[in-house]
């Protein structure tokens, strides 16, 4: 009898455990958001045919085989998997062609219910950036046009765009070069700027409630502001001059991490500038992760053509596009 009975509580002692490992395996999946696959800014979309893998198998060995497609002959491809957690933050998986993918790390990877995809990323409790937009102009100094509404309609399609004069619909002063200009507030209350070349990419992950477009509804009076084209520039900024790489800000230095822990960056960006024109940057980018927990930002110091120093900043996961910044390429800055 005392045997039957200590038999009975070590069976009750092994299903408790197995059920709450069950759950804290469970706790620790992640969603996918999206993803992609290629090198560079040689890259396809995947996130359809990774469900539908990863919903097949446990783990699997990634290539060109696996996604029917190879975006980039010749180069070592990476896919890229962009993730929510169980407490809604956001990160990204990245693996090197040929490396195995574990699925049970997915959740519902059995099931292929997935929540709703980018869509319910960009929609739900993972639209959650840190800056509220106030208002969008797009054009120069001189012409520019307010572009708000349009933008809401490009956030509610797109978590990324790359923008220029068919993006908006107009050129608001031909043969010059445009920005897009985007007025927004931080959680501090702060208003602040986020400037992008015309050509270069938008990347809406740092803004509060892109998805939904519940925003620029708070009226804007500051006008175009800011600095920005000035009339000794404009022989300089016509579209047809230089090599493509003659953005307006020289790279003084960039650092990553948070306000109470952040390192330099500088000399890791030179090799990423070197190797794309744009990169969706986090711990896995420059190899570290400065404050464990926390959602980093890269800020990027740079100085423009009046001598002003001016801050890029980028939230991390979000998309960093060096069209603005002169000498990308080369990597001839940060020294």
């Amino acid at each position: 009898m005392r045997s039957a009975k200590m038999m009975w509580k070590s069976l009750v002692a092994v299903v408790l455990f197995t059920v709450s490992f069950a759950v804290l395996a469970a706790a620790e999946q992640y969603e996918i958001v999206r993803a992609d696959y290629g090198f560079g800014n040689q890259r396809v979309d995947v996130t359809q045919r990774l469900r539908e893998v990863v919903s097949n198998n446990a783990a699997f060995r990634m290539g060109n085989s696996t996604f029917g497609v190879d975006p980039s002959h010749g180069n070592l491809k990476t896919l890229r998997v962009f993730v929510r957690g169980p407490r809604g933050e956001t990160r990204t998986f990245e693996y090197r062609e040929g490396s195995t993918v574990d699925s049970s790390q997915f959740a519902d990877a059995g099931s292929g219910n997935w929540g709703g995809g980018e869509a319910g990323y960009r929609n739900g409790d993972g639209d959650s950036g840190e800056y509220t937009i106030l208002h969008a102009e797009y054009g120069t100094e001189r012409n520019h046009v307010d572009v708000t509404d349009r933008l809401k309609e490009l956030a509610r399609a797109d978590l990324t765009f790359r923008m220029g004069n068919s993006t908006f619909g107009v050129d608001p002063d031909p043969g010059f070069i445009k920005t897009l200009r985007i007025y927004a507030r931080g959680p501090d209350g702060q208003e602040r700027m986020f400037e992008y070349r015309e050509s270069s990419t938008v990347d809406g992950s740092q803004f509060k409630a892109w998805g939904r477009g519940e925003w620029g509804n708070e009226g804007w009076n500051g006008g175009w502001a800011g600095g920005g084209f000035h009339d000794h520039d404009r022989d300089h900024d016509r579209d047809h001059d230089g090599d493509g790489d003659a953005g307006e800000y020289i790279i003084v230095r960039a650092e990553y991490g948070t306000e109470r822990n952040r390192v330099d960056v500088t000399d890791r960006l030179r090799e990423l500038a070197r190797s794309d024109r744009a990169f969706r940057m986090g711990n896995s980018t420059f190899g570290v992760d400065p404050d464990h927990g926390r959602i980093k930002t890269l800020r990027i110091y740079a100085r423009g053509r009046d001598g002003q120093e001016r801050m890029f900043e980028y939230r991390e996961s979000s998309t960093v596009d060096g069209a603005q910044f002169k000498g990308w390429g080369g990597g001839e800055w940060g020294r």
